[in-house]
């Protein structure tokens, strides 16, 4: 059992990451391994976010703490939560596994973007967005196109050129 200073301090860092957190994931992992829940952890530490499961009373303390308008009560079954740096990678990691594991039984019960709660299904409509990287990549790739058009255009010319002139040359030999 946990001392009244532990579970001060377990508030604090929760209170503080939770703040911090860009986007929150709950879920209900009643069910799932440790060795599911070890290799869900894995995923979600390669973009920087964190999983911790937490009694729910300490987490709605935390989560009121910070400021995020979430009653965790509320929520169903044994809950855990992904705390994410990025609004989008959490929900996307989380549902992809709930995907590729149908046997884990890990389940989205809701989550918190920017301090509001969001629905289950609202978490799963995140999820299919794209994350701030693969937008970077889309809008880098968008600015790239027309220019690398030109060059390619350009370089067509310059290189005809040449032909023309290599032909001349040796026609004239």
């Amino acid at each position: 059992m946990m001392k009244r200073a532990e579970k001060d301090a377990l508030l604090k860092s929760v209170a503080k990451e939770a703040k911090e957190a860009k986007s929150l994931v709950f879920s209900d992992y009643k069910g799932v391994t440790v060795k599911q829940l070890s290799a869900l952890r894995g995923e979600l530490r390669k973009g920087g976010s964190r999983f911790q499961v937490l009694k729910k009373t300490i987490l709605n303390l935390a989560l009121h703490e910070a400021g995020i308008e979430v009653d965790a009560r509320k929520l169903e079954g044994q809950v855990g939560v992904a705390f994410s740096p990025d609004e989008v990678f959490a929900a996307k990691t989380i549902a992809d596994f709930v995907k590729a594991n149908k046997d884990a039984k890990l389940s989205i019960v809701g989550g918190a973007l920017e301090g509001k709660e969001l629905s289950a299904a609202e978490v799963n409509a995140l999820a299919k967005l794209p994350t701030k990287d693969e937008m970077r990549a889309k809008l880098a790739g968008t600015l790239q196109a027309p220019i690398a058009s030109f060059v390619r255009t350009l370089e067509a010319n310059v290189s005809g050129f040449v032909r023309v002139l290599n032909a001349v040359a040796e026609s004239k030999k």
